[in-house]
């Protein structure tokens, strides 16, 4: 499916016309990048939660998000322990899974450690040598380099990362443009964009789970 016209006549990812809440969200922060702790800490808990999910359940809790796990302060939400998890477990805002729960307290630790070293993993997988697809149908779900973060992520310790919810983050985040060619939103500057594209090796040796 290629790009179709929104309610200001713009022409739109097709996926982004499905409901308000999701034409924002296209508009205004899908594929932006994202360079700070805590903004990708949040973006790679809410791909998990979202995992057999509705990605409009997911924005529509996602101010219940923040406040459930302290606006996404790793160093905080590191310390949660089993009452802070049976706590969220009753709290009807976000979703109540309690392996995505446990997850996400046990990423915060693996965040925390890492540091600004988080940033530095994630921002290396940002691909430069990609055109922008030009129907929804040569969007993947999974590339070797998805692959082959889903593997870095787990081989520090994360949890509920797989190569599927690793692609998700890499679009949501700026390290691959996957707006259509025909999208009304600008292609982010270059000039602006940090980060280069993953070493060869590191994608090379992926391959598909």
């Amino acid at each position: 499916m290629s790009a179709r016209p929104g309610p200001d006549g713009r022409l739109r990812c097709p996926w982004a016309l499905g409901a308000p809440d999701y034409l924002a969200y296209h508009d205004q922060e899908w594929g932006r990048p994202v360079t700070s702790v805590a903004g990708l800490y949040e973006r790679v808990t809410l791909e998990a939660f979202q995992s057999g999910l509705s990605w409009l359940t997911i924005l529509r809790k996602r101010d219940a998000f923040r406040r459930a796990f302290a606006g996404f302060d790793a160093a905080v939400v590191a310390t949660y322990g089993p009452e802070d998890v049976e706590r969220l477990m009753g709290d009807a805002g976000i979703v109540r899974n309690r392996a995505k729960i446990t997850a996400a307290v046990a990423n915060a630790a693996v965040v925390h450690r890492l540091g600004e070293g988080f940033v530095d993993l994630l921002l290396g997988y940002r691909r430069s040598d990609r055109t922008r697809p030009t129907t929804s149908a040569d969007v993947p779900a999974v590339t070797p380099a998805s692959t082959a973060l889903a593997r870095e992520l787990k081989g520090h310790g994360f949890a509920f990362v797989g190569p599927t919810t690793a692609y998700a983050l890499m679009q949501a985040v700026g390290l691959v443009d996957d707006h259509l060619r025909d999208c009304c939103v600008p292609p982010w500057p270059e000039s602006e964009r940090p980060g280069g594209g993953p070493e060869p090796d590191r994608v090379a040796a992926a391959t598909p789970e």
